[in-house]
């Protein structure tokens, strides 16, 4: 019986295997499946799985390694692989969108009860986020975890012992939240794909992957925050009359209007508001449908988009920048899906 890939579940190598090459044999402790770190998913391209486990040495080599409240792991490769080498090269040019890397990850700490290899815990598909141009051999990588839960992750985690930073960042977020409010920011600068030297990269913590963009429930939440942000920003500027007018209108009416909240300027003038929510950082790519976009096309003078992130559902609060405008004047889109005919 396969065991189904679910995100914080714990696998040991034989279930990893049987999901991803059942057709093949397995032997604990050898071949590519019993033994390696990157192992490349057969019959699929640039699909990949990684094996990492915190702790582990190779030779006289010590691994970097750190996952952070954001969920952006430091990943280093095998210790002889160059800049030049064909599955970095994968790694460099990795597009989550089309291609899938499935992190599994443990410590080297033993089991205190059996004395064996701690089992494996999945913490969720890779994006590319930057990597070091000075150092190779191994060659040293960031990675985000794709739909990263800080919580739900710490809370199934109990076999690993992670980098501390981690922790720290998740308590430290928690601490320096307020509750029910937005803290508004510029909109960041478009990633570019260059990699990052040496020093750049110890401090980069880009957060650009697609974060529970699908959760419905926490994209109500993030349209309820906006929504009592901007009846009591028209109360505090006078317009307690316009206040009262501010409608939500995915609620009322479902999807399909092509935004979110009906609101008003000082002067009366209409509102449109499209509300996009993620847990993760500022570059998190968000989704628009069709309708979505063509909207902001159709009244580029009276629609804004406030880009909620780093959401804490604990906390109700966000941090926040906004869009006004044409969304596609402004940000690059990339096609995720088609209807087919």
């Amino acid at each position: 019986m396969v065991k189904p890939l679910e995100q914080y579940q714990i696998y040991d190598r034989k279930d990893v295997h049987d999901v991803f090459d059942p057709l093949s044999n397995f032997t604990p402790g050898t071949g590519t499946w019993g033994l390696q770190g990157i192992v490349k998913v057969p019959n699929r391209e640039k699909d990949y799985v990684f094996f990492v486990t915190f702790g582990q040495k190779q030779a006289d080599h010590s691994f970097e390694e750190e996952i952070t409240g954001d969920g952006i792991l430091t990943w280093q490769s095998q210790p002889k692989q160059t800049l030049a080498n064909s599955q970095i090269i994968d790694f460099i040019n990795h597009d989550y969108l089309t291609e899938n890397i499935y992190l599994f990850l443990r410590t080297s700490r033993l089991n205190p009860v059996t004395k064996k290899a701690q089992p494996f815990t999945y913490l969720g598909k890779l994006a590319y986020v930057t990597h070091d141009i000075e150092r190779q051999q191994p060659v040293h990588f960031k990675w985000q975890i794709l739909d990263w839960d800080a919580n739900a992750a710490l809370g199934s985690l109990d076999n690993l012992s992670l980098a501390s930073t981690f922790i720290e960042k998740i308590e430290e977020e928690e601490r320096s939240s307020v509750s029910n409010q937005l803290s508004f920011s510029e909109p960041p600068e478009p990633v570019e794909r260059r990699g990052s030297n040496t020093r750049r990269f110890q401090g980069r913590h880009v957060d650009f992957a697609e974060n529970t963009s699908k959760n419905k429930a926490l994209g109500l939440q993030g349209e309820e925050l906006v929504l009592v942000w901007e009846r009591q920003f028209l109360i505090d500027a006078g317009r307690p009359d316009l206040a009262e007018r501010v409608s939500h209108t995915s609620v009322i009416e479902g999807d399909g209007a092509g935004y979110d909240i009906f609101s008003f300027s000082l002067s009366g003038e209409p509102k449109y508001i499209e509300v996009k929510t993620t847990t993760g950082g500022e570059r998190t790519p968000f989704m628009m449908t069709i309708n979505e976009l063509a909207f902001s096309q159709k009244e580029p003078d009276n629609y804004v988009l406030y880009r909620l992130y780093n959401f804490n559902k604990q906390t109700n609060s966000a941090k926040c920048y906004i869009l006004n405008g044409d969304i596609s004047m402004q940000r690059e889109l990339v096609a995720t899906q088609f209807k087919v005919y």
